[in-house]
């Protein structure tokens, strides 16, 4: 019986078909052990910090190689999308502190394990100092030095005269490379938070109209003395000068209506020269707040003392002796500020 021969062509593409195959086996298993080498080995970095923008895998590829991070996009561009990290990578400021394998940096930029900064925000600053502080940090963004107040202001949505007192004293932790509106805005609104919440919670007594009255009269409180067993007393005699709608006549005030100008102690002219924030020409409060208040101030302006006092006079140990008349005052001073 005659065996059928197998036609030429369907065994030669059978072979050829086959070693294809084997070909492909083999090219994908030293592509796997060249990636995973890749993957595993330290890259030689030549920068500690770098930026991470949004934009997709390729781009961050390019971004890291611009930046000194990689030294070529394709094998992290390749790996990101083996792994499936493609899609992770996240935004933002990082920080390398020893030599990371492409892996470790997959992983770091896929956790979004960013660079942050410290941020403190002093009690009693002026808004002046906030903005040097703001300005001379080399860790952040300045995307509001070339702003005035007022459009500053506008940019963060803020509706007041000034942006004095508007930002919580605090420390804050952002990302290295943030913008300082980003700080800013944070800042506003943990004042704002802390501000309404305290307004919630004021005395009855308290005749203040509007949480803003609240924070300018806080300010003062603020500045008229660190120790925290006065403050209450401090704002009780502030209270009973508005009461009874005497002057608040507090020198913190009048410093900063002077402003700059200001050399050294207050003096007599300063106290005579009328400003919107000279308390001993007018009455009320000042138009704005003057300083950075913390929780203890704005406790203490909506929670006063009760207290019979419309005076008070610093020791000079941080502590104040307070007075009911005009004479107890006079004596007081006589005593702690004449004497020195």
């Amino acid at each position: 019986m005659a065996v059928k021969k197998k036609p030429q062509n369907q065994s030669t593409f059978g072979r050829t078909l086959g070693r294809v195959f084997l070909l492909l086996i083999v090219l994908a298993g030293a592509l796997a052990i060249w990636l995973y080498q890749y993957a595993s080995t330290p890259l030689e970095h030549r920068v500690q910090d770098f930026v991470v923008e949004s934009g997709g895998v390729k781009k961050v590829a390019d971004q890291l190689v611009k930046q000194g991070v990689v030294d070529q996009a394709l094998p992290f561009l390749l790996l990101a999308r083996v792994t499936g990290k493609d899609k992770l990578l996240k935004a933002g400021s990082y920080t390398i502190n020893s030599p990371l394998s492409p892996w470790q940096l997959l992983e770091k930029l896929s956790n979004g394990d960013t660079a942050t900064l410290t941020f403190t925000l002093i009690e009693g600053w002026r808004w002046t100092d906030f903005r040097k502080a703001l300005n001379s940090n080399p860790h952040l963004r300045h995307d509001s030095a070339l702003m005035s107040d007022a459009e500053l202001l506008a940019e963060l949505g803020i509706s007041a005269l000034s942006p004095e007192g508007l930002f919580f004293p605090d420390t804050y932790h952002v990302d290295k490379g943030s913008s300082d509106l980003k700080l800013l805005a944070r800042a506003n609104q943990r004042m704002q938070s802390k501000l309404d919440k305290a307004w919630a919670g004021r005395s009855q007594n308290v005749q203040l109209k509007t949480p803003y009255e609240a924070l300018i009269l806080a300010s003062l409180v603020e500045k008229e003395t660190g120790r925290a067993a006065d403050r209450p007393l401090i704002s009780g005699v502030f209270a009973n000068r508005l009461r009874i709608g005497m002057r608040l006549q507090t020198d913190p005030a009048v410093m900063y209506g002077v402003g700059e100008s200001l050399d050294g102690r207050l003096r007599k002219i300063d106290l005579l020269t009328d400003t919107p924030y000279n308390t001993y020409t007018r009455s009320g409060l000042p138009p704005t707040p003057i300083a950075m208040v913390g929780d203890a101030a704005l406790k203490a302006a909506l929670h006063p003392a009760s207290t019979t006092a419309l005076y008070f006079v610093a020791k000079g140990d941080g502590s104040s002796v307070f007075s009911n008349n005009l004479d107890e005052h006079n004596s007081a001073v006589r005593q702690y500020i004449l004497q020195k």
